[in-house]
């Protein structure tokens, strides 16, 4: 007999209930396991065209109950319906996205008597996060299902009833019941659920604790793919002598740090200020851009700037994040703080940590930006990779030498030049080093974890 546990999902704007149910029984995965390993027999058998049809069919589908799932997104996690919507279309357009990439990175090939085929892995999980509930997850369910693979999906405890929908519309396009499983929990179904025998992989979207415990899990298992994503500490210099539009790069500042209420993995977590005469200016312009950011309800009229965090109890974290960097000499511009009891609402924050000698190098996962000042270039770079992270990072100025020269010497897996660090694209490879990544990035390279090349020498007669 499985024993139900109780899930509730809290609208972060408010603190109704946007959902209730129950947690998966840790006793039901294995079963779950083996009605996938059933499924994968006939799935992976199938032709290719096939699973492109369903892919297709779920791009139908997202597009037809777009609005439904926005609404949804909105009121489980609090971004702004705006925001949510272009979840929602990075959700349609992955279908294709990942259709084109398995034909370009996973088509089989020839050289001379040699040919090289791509297999798909078995069953593997999907692990989700709440802040891109519903892209993030499909990101990996789109590449996997369409090589062949068959997936159990853990969606983040604050969001499963976008998880739940997600998997609905999957099943409404067509694909088979088993091929695609929902698991609802919070740690103990993920622990219970990567310790499954049965699984070929691991696909990981979280902290950067969270995957450096599955890594140590699977040390032992290296025929098991894992695939982490686990975001950063992401610096943007800021060369403010060599920017003829400073309102534009305030704006991109405040785009890369405080979009999504800052629970972006790529957002600007560190502004790196080359000294200049301008350099005054830029910040009071930023910390008065900031101030006037429009903060309500996802669905509040005029559209709001960013939400709540997505959990009422997320406020308090970053308070005494900000309290810390404070006591270790850090010098607040505009400090945040907490808007509406019992919620997820907190105003944005800049703190200047010049003066701090020993800067903690965590991810602050949420609207509040770091300021560093550095002398020339150099010192900027070196101020910029002092973390244990490698995620994002950006360069503004004109001087396409100075990003040339930058860009050799930052290290990150994303590297953008006068654009937001929040602007990635899925037609790319998504990912970090270090503690921001194990070297498989998604989006487009998606496809490269989700199967496995098999070579074969080949002739019609022995020889």
């Amino acid at each position: 007999m499985h024993t139900m546990t109780e899930l509730i999902s809290i609208n972060p704007s408010d603190g109704s209930t946007v959902w209730c149910g129950s947690a998966t029984p840790v006793s039901a995965i294995a079963g779950m396991a083996g009605l996938a390993m059933d499924a994968f027999r006939e799935w992976s058998a199938s032709e290719l065209d096939h699973r492109v049809g369903i892919l297709r069919n779920l791009a139908g589908v997202l597009g037809e109950r777009s609005e439904e799932i926005a609404t949804l997104i909105s009121r489980e996690i609090g971004k702004p319906l705006w925001e949510s919507r272009t979840e929602v279309a990075a959700m349609v357009g992955k279908a294709e996205i990942s259709i084109r990439a398995h034909r370009e990175r996973c088509h089989e090939f020839h050289g001379g008597k040699a040919i090289t085929r791509f297999r798909p892995h078995g069953l593997v999980a999907v692990i989700g996060p709440y802040n891109f509930p519903g892209h993030l997850p499909n990101g990996h369910i789109c590449p996997a299902l369409l090589a062949g693979n068959v997936v159990l999906f853990k969606p983040s405890e604050l969001a499963p009833a976008t998880g739940e929908l997600l998997v609905d519309c999957w099943h409404q396009a067509g694909l088979p019941d088993n091929a695609l499983q929902l698991l609802q929990g919070g740690p103990e179904v993920a622990k219970a659920l990567v310790a499954v025998p049965q699984l070929d992989g691991v696909f990981f979207t979280g902290s950067a604790r969270t995957g450096k415990l599955l890594s140590r899990q699977f040390a032992d298992t290296p025929g098991k793919i894992l695939a982490l994503e686990m975001g950063g500490n992401n610096p943007v210099i800021v060369d403010p002598a060599n920017i003829s539009n400073l309102e534009a790069a305030v704006k991109i500042v405040v785009n890369s740090a405080f979009l999504s209420a800052g629970q972006r993995c790529t957002c600007a977590r560190r502004l790196v200020l080359l000294k200049s005469s301008t350099a005054g200016d830029f910040l009071k312009n930023l910390v008065q851009d900031v101030r006037g950011l429009r903060i309500d309800h996802p669905f509040a009229d005029p559209e709001p700037f960013m939400g709540p965090l997505a959990s009422p109890d997320f406020p308090e974290k970053i308070l005494r994040q900000q309290a810390a960097l404070v006591e270790d000499g850090g010098q607040p511009l505009l400090p945040a703080t907490a808007m509406r009891p019992g919620t997820g609402f907190i105003s944005p924050g800049i703190i200047d940590v010049s003066p701090v000698q020993d800067l903690p190098d965590e991810e602050i996962f949420g609207p509040l930006l770091q300021i560093q000042t550095a002398s020339d270039l150099d010192e900027a770079i070196r101020l910029a990779n002092n973390t244990r992270f490698g995620l994002a990072s950006g360069v503004l100025t004109d001087e396409r030498k100075t990003y040339e020269y930058a860009r050799n010497r930052l290290r990150a897996g994303i590297i953008n030049w006068n654009t937001q660090l929040t602007g990635a694209s899925s037609a790319a490879p998504f990912g970090g080093i270090r503690d921001s990544g194990n070297l498989r990035p998604s989006a487009f390279f998606a496809a490269d974890y989700c199967s496995y090349p098999v070579a074969s020498m080949e002739t019609d007669t022995c020889q």
